[in-house]
């Protein structure tokens, strides 16, 4: 069993809980997720099953797309409303002032992670040091916002849609934006609408998996993974050497492209450099 399932994340699971669920709905233990989700997300939660694993390390730089609700006036340790609040502000901002403080935060920014993270300083979790009351200092670290609106507004909380790169903390983002307005702030909910090449469209609950007499059928194939460079189907003497993980001459543009056998299977994540191909990730069964 291999592919890719798009799960529909739901609130107070962490996303290894899903992994494990779903270790046992599809009765494998091949199996991994993509862009971990906090427990209090929702949404598009990629989980990689058999041979697609080996794809999971691609997965770790895709852009995402989040909506996401800040909450005005509100100041906690997790920088969201699970956390304990510490500071409560009165908040007079209008659209146009959320609108222009929006600004400064699209583009490629800086970013402290939250002390709430899994992050490791000296080689222990920031989460495990935050739990003992503990706080260290965080270097800043570059993110790219892609673009920030504004779908909302009640003069408290914002709707936000967020695509950005990876390393992005939206708690973070929402903790800040209220800093720069001036009254502080949090994040009260999150949803993931878009990782990689997968949306919304494409997800699937829990119930459904869970109830479903063959979970299997909604598992993407692996190559999905990769929809964005163009296929190419190899000779069978190309498909020789690429499964015996050798380079071969092509003539085809530098870049990186999917690889597929005389018979349509999806070989392998190549690359091509001054007219040779060779193998970044192989797929093939052994």
């Amino acid at each position: 069993m291999d592919g890719i399932v798009i799960v529909d994340k739901p609130q107070d699971w962490t996303s290894q809980d899903v992994v494990s669920k779903l270790r046992g709905v599809l009765r494998t233990r091949r199996i991994g997720h993509g862009g971990t989700l906090d427990p209090m997300a929702t949404g598009v939660l990629p989980v990689f099953v058999g041979r697609a694993t080996r794809g999971v390390e691609f997965f770790e730089h895709a852009e995402k797309i989040y909506e996401a609700e800040l909450l005005l006036g509100t100041i906690t340790d997790t920088e969201d409303v699970t956390g304990r609040v510490l500071e409560k502000r009165t908040v007079s901002v209008t659209r146009e002032e959320l609108e222009d403080i929006l600004s400064r935060f699209r583009g490629e920014i800086s970013q402290i992670p939250p002390m709430y993270s899994a992050i490791k300083v000296n080689g222990q979790k920031l989460y495990d040091l935050a739990r003992k009351g503990q706080e260290v200092e965080r270097k800043p670290r570059k993110i790219t916002i892609f673009s920030l609106e504004c779908l909302a507004f009640d003069g408290r909380a914002a709707r936000l849609r967020v695509h950005c790169s990876k390393g992005t903390y939206i708690r973070t983002l929402c903790k800040d934006i209220g800093e720069a307005l001036g009254c502080g702030g949090c994040m009260a909910a999150l949803r993931r609408v878009r990782a990689g090449e997968y949306d919304l469209s494409q997800a699937v609950t829990l119930e459904t998996l869970t109830g479903c007499e063959n979970p299997e059928k909604y598992l993407l194939p692996v190559d999905s993974l990769f929809a964005k460079y163009p296929a190419v189907t190899l000779t069978s003497n190309q498909e020789k050497r690429c499964r015996n993980g050798n380079a071969f001459s092509v003539t085809l543009p530098e870049g990186q492209y999917r690889a597929y056998s005389q018979s349509g299977e999806f070989l392998m994540l190549a690359a091509v450099e001054k007219g040779t191909m060779t193998t970044v990730k192989s797929f093939f069964a052994v």
